[in-house]
């Protein structure tokens, strides 16, 4: 239960901004409340939530719609909900050869989008520079409409440390402990976005936070969400929190190791989950010296049906249900949220992995774990990163501080 600012004696201001986004979370999840419903709710009295919701709707968190007709005589209750008109968040995935940005309303739904090709190993100074501005540029198209940002947040392909900002490796770009977050903030000083708290993760960990976040009717809890790129990564959601441990490599299941002395690793070992599920595992010809390179090339070998690719395509995937069946037995996951560009190979990559994941199931007498593809599509990082920053923003005791920034 939350303390009631009636009867608080210190910490005034802390308090009330944790009730304000107790009640922003609750209307998240269950919106269209009256105020008396709230306050019940979150075990607050009427008048505190009654003051709370007056400062939110005049804000831009919430909003009043049309009243509630429920047969009662007198005044009946007005429902409140998310406001998706005034505030907006940025979300920003920087991956491997492209810059992909995206503004949201508070609710999750995509605004506008932008996005940056860039080299696929590029130097990180210029990437930054590019993200910046393509941040700013996104910015000033809708700041005509008069939305307020918010929030920006940033999806990274490796292990960041998010109260510092820095990405500690990112093998499939080279980077290593680099502070991409006050390089940004740098960046981003000169422009209008310059107040705006800034948030730094990795990218399966901000795509896991938008499947929870702005997806309330499928959340499930734990949730595991398990993207399939050029590298392999899960972000793991328990307890309504994000799972990072304890220098951000949580969800590096990329590097678990499936076999030994199997194929080497971008990270240097031998095995792991990435060599035999990634882009690289999928080639059919590694031995002849004509790897696919690319998930366009992979998707063309498959519509013509080679015969080798699809057996290849096959292999990653039985792979990847060994590695789903290890999540499970991990974390018996309410829900796994597939992800990335490997989904988009369709059937011939995820029914092996079903398969393969129900297989061990069965054998164990148990029930098949509930998978499904994310929402978002490409945008799953991106749209992810801007979920981060709501996130963020309305947990204010679990929150680390934004990158170089104060918060609102």
């Amino acid at each position: 239960m939350l303390i009631d600012l009636a009867d608080a004696t210190g910490h005034q201001q802390l308090l009330k901004r944790i009730n304000r986004m107790a009640l922003v979370r609750h209307l998240c999840v269950n919106p269209a409340l009256s105020r008396a419903d709230l306050a019940t709710a979150v075990g607050l009295t009427k008048s505190t939530v009654s003051m709370l919701v007056r400062e939110l709707i005049d804000e831009g968190w919430l909003q009043e719609r049309e009243v509630v007709v429920t047969g009662d005589r007198g005044r009946r209750p007005t429902p409140l909900f998310i406001d998706p008109t005034r505030m907006l968040l940025l979300g920003a995935e920087v991956g491997v050869g492209v810059i992909r940005i995206v503004a949201t309303s508070l609710t999750g739904d995509v605004l506008a989008t932008h996005q940056i090709e860039m080299d696929t190993r590029p130097a990180a100074p210029e990437a930054i520079r590019q993200l910046a501005q393509g941040l700013s540029q996104l910015h000033q198209q809708l700041q005509g409409e008069g939305r307020q940002v918010i929030g920006i947040g940033v999806g990274l392909p490796g292990g960041v440390d998010e109260a510092t900002g820095v990405l500690r490796f990112a093998p499939n770009l080279g980077w290593r402990d680099l502070a991409i977050g006050p390089l940004l903030a740098a960046e981003l000083a000169s422009t209008a976005l310059n107040a705006v708290p800034l948030y730094l993760q990795n990218e399966a960990d901000v795509a896991a936070v938008g499947e929870m976040e702005f997806n309330a009717t499928e959340r499930g809890d734990p949730l595991i969400y398990v993207s399939i790129n050029e590298g392999v990564g899960a972000g793991v959601i328990v307890d309504d929190r994000l799972l990072t441990g304890h220098r951000g490599f949580a969800g590096e299941v990329g590097h678990i190791v499936l076999q030994i002395d199997g194929p080497r690793c971008s990270c240097g070992r031998l095995g792991c989950a990435e060599a035999l599920i990634g882009l690289s595992a999928m080639s059919p010809t590694r031995a002849e010296g004509s790897q696919t390179r690319t998930m366009t090339e992979l998707k063309q070998r498959l519509q013509v049906r080679d015969t080798l690719t699809i057996a290849a395509v096959h292999r990653a995937g039985n792979y990847l249900g060994v590695l789903l069946h290890n999540l499970c037995a991990a974390y018996d996951p309410a829900c796994i949220v597939l992800g990335g560009t490997g989904v988009t190979l369709g059937d011939d990559f995820t029914e092996p992995a079903l398969q393969t994941l129900a297989g061990y199931a069965e054998a164990a007498k148990l029930p098949p774990p509930n998978v499904r593809i994310s929402r978002f599509g490409a945008d799953a990082v991106a749209v992810g990163a801007a979920a981060l920053a709501r996130y963020r923003l309305t947990r204010p005791l679990i929150a680390p501080n934004a990158v170089a920034r104060g918060q609102a």
